[in-house]
Parts: structure tokens; sequence; C-alpha cells
């Protein structure tokens, strides 16, 4: 029987990336891939645990797989695995976990391994063994491909377990990242999309040290020189390591688009310091105004988390009236949830799951008006659009260099290729944004009201 392999990713770019890697591993070593639904030998699930939802998702996907082929493996790897991994070995189904050391040796674990009906064999390290570093990038998009350029972090932000399920800070070194980027510009792909836990930390552990060798300008001002990519996308960067002269390097390359996606977390202070973040919202704001002053057109997206221990309902005005205030383009809002072995589980001043839920709906509004306000400043503007393969329902989509989503007739000669275009209106999907935000806006008023 042929060995045949299915994959599934929950979470970032990052994990996209690695699970690239694995995919390739398993081609080398004779699996063919088929998707997830298939009857498959193999299922591999990269997991994610950011949040208690990534979690239950996990489950859902060891079901689907068993679902597909009761007689598969199932081998879940990832984050979660990392962090829990006896919790996963006793989800009916799964053969074997993997931590974040083990989960590139998948080929030879295969060979020892069969369905047995009994618990999972667990492989998981310590995770202060996890102090290499493995590069990866995805192929699986025609047109963009995500390239790990770091992993790990040595930030102890009070919300976060990353730190626990990947290890400390260590990056790729310049060489082979220019080498990968040349691997994907051979294969025809146009744009490269930079991640990692904490990119703008890159250089430490570039040698297996824990100092920097090179810096974040180093690496981009390397990769600006690359052949035959058309775009480089900056994945999220924290505040206190976008520095001016990136942003300088980002108006001048030919390659680096003017996009950036800066986590903010809280819009005050007070809550900052209690995650520990390394910045303050003055500082926020000088990045933004920089961005503005050198790349007036950039989009800026915020991650935002609401809901964290000790934001009242003050703290919370705080930080939606300083989003107010920015000229950014879009928010990824996250509803705080309770992580297990974090310092903020134990803290004091618990947000009612309610109201967690509510804040997250009026950011989620707030982030739509400043969507829509930033398209509309592009209405008659000319871009480059980089259209993508998939058709759907007689359209095809792309995107500008700075992030804004076009859509036009299909065309199958146009697919995988840049085209300038003018963008001339909003889509009805837009419109209908648009007409959902007036709704909420009144209801956000009430909500205001409360204080």
């Amino acid at each position: 029987m042929s060995k045949t392999a299915a994959y599934h990713t929950l979470g970032c770019k990052l994990n996209f990336a690695e699970t690239s890697t694995i995919a390739r591993q398993l081609t080398a070593a004779g699996y063919a891939k088929v998707t997830f639904d298939d009857p498959a030998s193999v299922y591999i699930i990269n997991t994610c645990s950011v949040t208690e939802a990534a979690d239950k998702e996990c489950r859902v996907h060891v079901k689907r797989a068993r679902k597909a082929n009761p007689e598969g493996l199932v081998v879940v790897v990832g984050c979660y695995a990392q962090l829990k991994p006896e919790e996963i070995s006793s989800i009916e189904g799964v053969d074997l976990v993997l931590g974040a050391t083990e989960k590139f040796n998948i080929p030879s674990y295969l060979q020892q391994l069969s369905k047995s009906g009994s618990k999972a064999a667990v492989h998981s390290c310590e995770i202060g063994d996890a102090d290499f570093f493995v590069g990866s990038y995805s192929i699986g998009d025609r047109t963009r491909a995500f390239l790990k350029v770091q992993d790990g972090c040595d930030y102890k932000c009070t919300y976060c377990t990353i730190p626990l399920a990947r290890g400390i800070s260590r990056s790729d070194t310049i060489e082979h990242i220019v080498a990968s980027a040349r691997e994907i510009a051979q294969q025809g792909i146009r744009e490269i999309v930079l991640t990692g836990v904490n990119i703008g930390d890159f250089g430490k552990g570039e040698f297996g040290n824990k100092k920097h060798e090179h810096t974040f300008l180093d690496l981009i001002t390397s990769l600006d020189q690359v052949e035959g990519i058309e775009r480089i996308r900056i994945s999220s960067i924290e505040p206190n390591l976008l520095k001016d002269e990136s942003i300088e390097l980002v108006q001048k390359s030919r390659s680096f688009v003017p996009h950036f996606h800066i986590p903010l977390q809280s819009g005050s202070d007070t809550i900052l310091k209690l995650m520990k973040r390394r910045y303050l919202t003055s500082l926020y704001s000088q990045r933004i105004e920089k961005i503005r002053q050198v790349l007036p057109d950039a989009a800026i997206g915020v991650d935002v988390i609401v809901g964290f221990p000790g934001e009242t309902h003050e703290e919370f005005l705080k930080t939606y009236r300083f989003l107010q205030s920015l000229p950014i383009s879009y928010l990824h809002v996250f509803t705080y949830s309770e992580r297990a072995d974090t310092e903020a589980a134990l803290m004091p001043g618990a947000v009612d799951p309610k109201e967690r839920k509510e804040r997250n709906k009026m950011l989620r509004i707030l982030s739509e008006k400043k969507k829509m306000e930033f398209y509309h400043a592009q209405l008659g503007k000319e871009y480059p659009v980089l259209w993508e393969h998939e058709e759907r329902a007689g359209k095809m989509y792309g995107f500008t260099p700075n992030y804004i989503r076009a859509e036009a007739p299909y065309d199958s000669l146009l697919a995988g290729t840049t085209q300038q275009v003018r963008l001339e209106k909003l889509s009805v999907e837009g419109n209908v944004e648009v007409s959902a935000l007036q709704e909420s806006i009144s209801a956000f008023e009430s909500f205001l009201s409360r204080v």
C-alpha cells in the first residue's frame, strides 16, 4: 500500500512554515501528500496554544482524521503538544505526540510506529533543550511563502505561554535565510512574508550563542538584494524593536512593502505594565507617527487584548480612545483567556467573560471603521496588485503592496501575475460592512455611557 500524509495547521504563519518543512521531509521519505479529509497513512496536526479555542480545535481535527481513516496514524506536534503532551496523549485516536525539538524528526518516529489502540507515545523535550534553530518556509500558496527567520522568545509577558512552548529566542543565519529566499524565488513565488515569534529580536542565537551577531536591519538589508522576489512583507514586530532605520529602509526598498503589523495589546499604560510589555503608549505613538511620516499610505495593523485582569471599564476606554486617535488601518482583537503557568492567571481583578466579549465586539466595530476609512482614502489611487490563483464565484482576488484586498473578474492569464490597477470602488461586501457598522456605532454610544 502506498504511503500518504495529510496535514492540518492551527495558529500562526510560523506554524504554516514549519508544517511545510515537515511535509517536505515526509515527501522525501516516500509519503505522497493528500488532503486532510482523504484516507491517509498518517495525519499531522500542528497545534497552537495561544487561546483555549486552539486547544479545543486540536480535538476536532483528531476526530476528522479518525473519520477519514480509522486506521491512519495521528501525530500531534506544535505548541500545544509541547505544553500539554500528556493531555493530548489521552485523546482517543492520537498515536504520537512530539514536542518542540522532536517535531522535525517525524519520519524516523514513523518507522517505529503502528496503530496499537493504546495510549499515544509521547516524545517531548524539556523546553530548555529547544536552543537550536531549524529553518522552515512554506510554499503551499503559489503566490506567497512564509519564511521563518527567528524562533522562541526571551520576553516574559505575563499572559503568554509561547516561551514555555518554543523556548529561548534564536535565529537563523542571514546566509541561510538569503539562500532560502533564493530557493523560493526559483519556484516562481513572488512574495515572501518574514515570520517568527519575535522577529525584531533577530540575530540573537544566530550562531548558537545568546548575543546578537546581526540585527533585524542587517537581515532586511540583505534580503532586499535578493533577485527574483517581487515583494517582502514584515509580519508582526514589537514596537520597541521596530527602529526608525528599518522603517526608512522600507521606504527606500525595492522589495519591502509598506505594511506593518505592530502589537499594542493595550492602550492603557497601567495594563501594559501588568502585562510586562517593554514599551508604553508614548513609544507606540512615536512608531505610528514615524511610519505615517515616511510612508503615508502604509497599512498598519494592530494586535490588542481585551479583558486582561485589572482592565476596568475606565482602562478599557483608554485603550479604545487611544486606538481611535491613531491613524491605523485595522485591528486583530483577542479576548484574554487564562492560560496555565502564566503570571496573569493568578492576578486579581478578573473581568467577567460577558464583559470581555462585549469589549471584543466594540473593538471589532472600531476595526471595521478604521479599515473603511483607510480604504476610502485609497480610492482613485493606482497600485500593483498581485493576483492569486484561486477563483471564487467568477472573481479573482489579490493584494496591493499596502495590503488592500482587490477583486476583479477572473482571468486565468492574470493569475499569479502583478497588474497595475486603479482602485475604483468598494465592493458589495465592503458596503455591507459599512451598513452593519452604522448600526453598531449607536449601540456603542450606549456602552460608552456606562462609566
